[in-house]
C-alpha cells in the first residue's frame, strides 16, 4: 500500500468516526502517542548514527558501573 493509499484510507476511517466526539478524542490520543513514538525513534536513530555519541553513552554506562557517577539536582542541571 502506498503512503497515498493508507492517507486515503486514514482519512475514510477518520469520517465514519467523525461524529462522535469520545472516538474522535481516542483517536487524536491515539494518533499523538504514535507521533511521540515515532520523534523518540528518531531522535535515538541520530544519536546511534554518531559513533562519538555511542562511545559517550558507553563510557558513561561504564563509569556508572564503576560507581563512578553522582547525584545531581534536576535545578543544579543548568547552573
Amino acid at each position: 500500500m502506498t503512503a497515498l493509499q493508507m492517507n486515503a484510507e486514514l482519512f475514510r476511517e477518520l469520517s465514519i468516526i467523525a461524529e462522535d466526539e469520545n472516538l474522535m478524542k481516542k483517536a487524536v490520543k491515539y494518533l499523538k502517542k504514535l507521533t511521540a513514538q515515532k520523534q523518540t525513534m528518531d531522535e535515538t536513530e541520530y544519536i546511534m548514527s554518531s559513533p562519538k555519541m555511542v562511545e559517550i553513552i558507553r563510557q558513561g554506562e561504564e563509569d556508572i558501573k564503576n560507581g563512578l557517577g553522582r547525584v545531581i539536582k534536576v535545578e543544579d542541571i543548568w547552573k
